[in-house]
């Protein structure tokens, strides 16, 4: 189990003061589940590999892919929604969960990638849709007809009729792609149906017996097929007040009041019975895997408060999800942030986890914008230090190893439903287009894309004619940074060991992993614009005078093996470097 020790260290000298944290890590017997130790690697199916020129990812330009996977050392791939669908908003809004979509291939087409996956070790994660579905799954079409037994499948309200006679939504919820009104007005049926998200995603009914069958019965069936694991999407929309209470106005600046933002969502988001029903969730996962004799992985994600967020993984007498995702370092850093930022967000997550929970690390996903654009480009090597040598698990979204940036979409280009919705004006604010752009495999035409020559469902970033991956493979970049991090991740000191963190000054972050008699690493941070001169040696007095370069970002000046003093440590702006206390000559 994990435990944490906490004590604060004031140090005078020099000029920085530091607070010292300890992750008491694990003895030499623990061993890792594969969820534990792997590496979690988001694909956009969309943007990966399009293998029939169509301009659009598939499954077989996947599988063409799955050793670069084992390049980077990643043991699971987690694949955007592949379930049949309209594709109004790209997958997410499921017609049939029992069917692939046959933009990507057929269903021998996912097998074969499966098989390729596991055939290298590697697990594949499907990415599940539950909260809602597409307007044009049989269960809607059957629940607007009242036909038994769809008829309380989705979340059905009479309407509410004013003195004068008009028609208004059981209350004032808010859409979240700023459509206004969360209720659409069914005219056969004569019922307002309720949808968080698009129109066309109305919401399940979970207080529905029958709907929570239906979705186990998805669950069993995935599993049958040898998946080896689901990541839940927007898992805190579930369930919402029975009562309908009308939410109250945020009263933030800046905001339109169809906006999302304009109202707090205590009454939609994060209910009880929530959170009953991961637990739900994971015993049927837990019941498979027994049978199995392998962790069937169960993830959530939930952009909450933390106390709320920190609820999903259970407790000590009933488990939740393997781990709900840590956006703090999306949600709670930026270009802003100094090394007293890093340091609460990374105790934040430490310091607030159930005893005995597993943490995680998320530096970009597809609804957000990408690592490299949101912080600055130079610390895309310092930030997968933090993620990839920090306990718990790292999930690398599609590209961001290499560093890519969003690209610019044009409004005539924009194909995002959270883009298009706000319109001209405000697109780029809202549009999540800039961070799912195609995967830029070489210089060739269409990055290496695709072959076809009717283009890209979203525009190549036009740095790919020189920042792709056979470019990068060839010389010192983040993506040779990222292999070797997640080489060094393997170390039985990254996996099993203790963490300290260091705040070395208002700019320079550090944290150290140390495991019994193996060698020792200290990781080093400059988030600041300016040269700064470190002394680690002060900051932990266990450490030899001279320490070695184990890693080091692009912009530091140093490389694999040089010798540098503990207590005179030179970073240049945005510049990172991994130390070890393994000696000269001895390999760490």
């Amino acid at each position: 189990m994990l435990k944490v020790i906490i004590f604060f260290s004031l140090f005078v000298a020099h000029t920085f003061v530091s607070a010292e944290y300890i992750f008491k890590g694990f003895d030499d017997k623990f061993k890792p589940d594969w969820w534990q130790s792997e590496i979690i690697y988001q694909i956009y199916v969309r943007s990966f590999k399009d293998s029939n020129g169509d301009g659009i990812g598939d499954f077989n330009g996947i599988t063409e892919k799955v050793d670069y996977f084992k390049s980077i050392n990643v043991g699971a791939v987690w694949l955007s929604p592949i379930f049949q669908s309209p594709q109004d908003d790209f997958g997410y809004d499921v017609s049939n969960f029992k069917q692939v979509d046959p933009l990507f291939g057929t269903m021998a087409d996912f097998d074969r990638l499966r098989d390729a996956f596991h055939q290298r070790g590697i697990k594949v994660i499907l990415d599940f849709v539950p909260n809602h579905t597409s307007d044009e799954h049989p269960w809607f079409t059957k629940s607007v007809q009242r036909k038994e037994p769809y008829t309380n499948y989705y979340v059905w309200k009479d309407p509410i009729i004013d003195a004068s006679g008009n028609r208004t939504p059981p209350n004032n919820w808010l859409g979240v792609f700023n459509t206004g009104s969360a209720w659409e007005w069914n005219e056969e049926r004569q019922q307002y149906y309720y949808h968080a998200f698009q129109v066309k995603q109305p919401d399940l009914n979970y207080r529905c017996p029958m709907v929570v069958e239906e979705i186990k019965n998805i669950i069993l069936f995935w599993l049958g097929r040898g998946i080896d694991g689901f990541r839940f999407d927007a898992v805190n929309y579930l369930y919402e007040r029975a009562d309908l209470e009308d939410e109250s106005k945020s009263y933030k600046v800046g905001i339109m009041e169809t906006d999302y933002d304009a109202l707090i969502h205590d009454k939609t988001l994060d209910q009880p019975e929530t959170y009953e029903m991961v637990r739900v969730w994971r015993e049927l996962l837990d019941d498979y895997s027994s049978s199995e004799k392998v962790t069937n992985f169960f993830m959530v994600e939930c952009y909450s408060p933390l106390p709320n967020t920190m609820r999903y993984y259970g407790n000590a007498t009933s488990a939740g999800a393997h781990f709900p995702f840590n956006f703090l370092l999306i949600n709670a850093f930026n270009q802003q942030s100094d090394a007293y930022d890093v340091d609460r967000v990374i105790k934040s997550w430490m310091l607030n986890m159930p005893e005995g929970k597993w943490p995680n690390w998320v530096l970009g996903n597809h609804d957000n914008s990408r690592l490299a654009s949101r912080t600055n480009p130079l610390l895309v090597d310092g930030l997968h230090m933090t993620q990839l040598l920090l306990p718990g698990t790292p999930i690398t979204y599609y590209g961001d190893e290499m560093g890519v940036q969003d690209t610019y979409v044009r409004w005539s280009q924009t194909v995002d439903p959270a883009g298009r919705n706000v319109g001209i004006l405000r697109y780029t604010k809202f549009s999540r287009d800039p961070a799912r752009s195609p995967f830029p495999w070489d210089d060739s035409v269409n990055a290496g894309f695709t072959n076809g020559t009717n283009g890209t469902w979203l525009p190549v970033n036009p740095d790919y004619w020189h920042e792709n991956l056979v470019q990068l493979s060839k010389f010192k970049s983040h993506l040779r940074t990222y292999r070797q991090l997640s080489r060094l991740r393997q170390n039985p000191t990254i996996i099993k060991g203790d963490l300290h963190v260091y705040v070395l000054s208002k700019w320079v972050f550090g944290f150290s992993r140390s495991f019994y008699d193996h060698p020792t690493f200290f990781v080093v941070i400059n988030f600041g614009s300016e040269l700064e001169t470190v002394n680690i040696k002060e900051a932990r007095q266990t450490l030899p005078k001279i320490l070695k370069v184990k890693v080091s970002s692009i912009n530091s000046g140093y490389v694999t093996g040089n010798m540098v003093q503990s207590s005179s440590i030179h970073l240049r702006p945005k510049a990172a470097l991994v130390l070890s206390t393994a000696k000269p000559n001895e390999d760490s």
